[in-house]
């Protein structure tokens, strides 16, 4: 099966921009990818294009040229971006085309994102009793997490405060501001035990990324950037995920990240031990924890001692989020995986400026989770 690999990144900054239109950031995005990758548009053959606001996020053909190229509209939650570089590998390695796009671009309202339960599959009282607001399931998830495995409010502290120490080198994040972790600890509590200043917010952005077959890299760039795994997995019964109207009995479920975590590694022919760099969901400081080791990056408490010993700060043995993540640069759902994908091939390329982890970085990891209990995961490697 033939090899797809990544030619050319682009990001559109992340944060509030009024009067410019989701798919004005998208267009952004793609020029800034074609141009990394030295192609133009109509070299494009097909692509996947990812949006939770934009009702035909494909309709961006009409901003970049009408070339009859087939780009197909995904929406998948927060995986969404996850499931398009999947598609547009696959579309390689099938050997449908040689050189493909993946889009992601969002403009949310301010404010937590609303619906009515219906439109997940869950019954009404699910909203009336507050379990539908992200943020309260999420505390509740860290706060038991928390009983079970020894984790101080402190850690929590110091995952935000090196998140948004990290967005602070990155011109193209929206929360910029270094806080300290006493800061952090200072800002009102939300939902016991997260804070103000724990949680990321919803926002506006777009990516792109530019793949091709990985025989003909070399006549685009020096620096391909592997495609080594994609793993998409959904929640299995009995597990407790984000919109689940239901907390498990008895023998807990593994998660659909542990699932999607070890398929990809297997997929890869890569270990844990052998990642160098991650992007890690933190839609709060607590998910990012329990995602360390729900991606095999470390054991279940072992959390505390690497936080304090900064095993996960840019110049630590397994920098996580090194651009800032989610709290730093928000989640504009349709772009955010593809964001977390170009700031690994900055590290992997060795050009991501004040943000660059220390040696030579061979894998990175990005990997995202969210509603209904889904989550993706995509390795990388030079």
């Amino acid at each position: 099966m033939t090899e797809a690999v990544i030619i050319g990144v682009g990001l559109h900054p992340f944060g509030r921009f009024p009067g410019k239109p989701a798919m004005d950031m998208g267009a952004d995005a793609v020029r800034l990818a074609l141009a990394d990758a030295g192609v133009t548009w109509p070299q494009i053959q097909g692509g996947y294009v990812g949006s939770f606001e934009v009702a035909n996020p494909d309709a961006i053909v009409g901003k970049l040229g009408l070339t009859g190229v087939p780009l197909r509209g995904v929406f998948n939650g927060c995986a969404t971006a996850g499931t398009a570089v999947a598609l547009a590998a696959r579309a390689i390695e099938t050997g449908e085309h040689d050189l493909t796009i993946a889009i992601g671009l969002d403009k949310h309202p301010r404010g937590a994102f609303a619906a009515d339960p219906s439109v997940a599959g869950i019954p009404s009282w699910y909203g009336q009793t507050g379990l539908f607001l992200t943020t309260h399931f999420f505390g509740m998830k860290i706060n038991r997490y928390m009983h079970d495995h020894g984790i101080s409010h402190e850690t929590l502290a110091r995952v935000a405060s090196k998140n948004f120490r990290n967005a602070a080198g990155n011109e193209k994040a929206w929360r910029r501001t270094p806080l300290t972790p006493e800061e952090v600890l200072a800002s009102p509590v939300l939902n016991y035990p997260l804070r103000q200043y724990m949680y990321c917010g919803p926002d506006e952005g777009a990516a792109a990324l530019v793949l091709c077959r990985a025989d003909q890299a070399h006549k685009y760039t020096s620096t391909p950037v592997r495609i080594r795994s994609t793993s998409l997995r959904s929640r299995r019964l009995g597990a407790f995920e984000v919109q689940s109207p239901s907390f498990p009995v008895g023998e807990p479920v593994e998660s659909p990240t542990v699932d999607a975590s070890r398929e990809a590694y297997e997929r890869a022919g890569i270990g844990p031990e052998d990642v160098d760099v991650a992007q890690l969901q933190d839609t709060d400081a607590g998910s990012e924890i329990i995602h360390m080791a729900e991606n095999g990056l470390c054991k279940d408490g072992e959390q505390e001692r690497l936080i304090a010993e900064g095993a996960t700060e840019i110049g630590g043995r397994l920098p996580v989020n090194t651009d800032g993540g989610l709290l730093g640069n928000g989640e504009p759902i349709g772009a955010s995986g593809l964001r977390q994908i170009h700031e690994i091939v900055l590290q992997l390329r060795g050009t991501a400026g004040t943000r660059q982890i220390p040696g030579t970085p061979r894998v990175g990891y990005t990997h995202l989770y969210g509603a209904p209990g889904v989550s993706a995961v995509t390795i990388l490697s030079t």
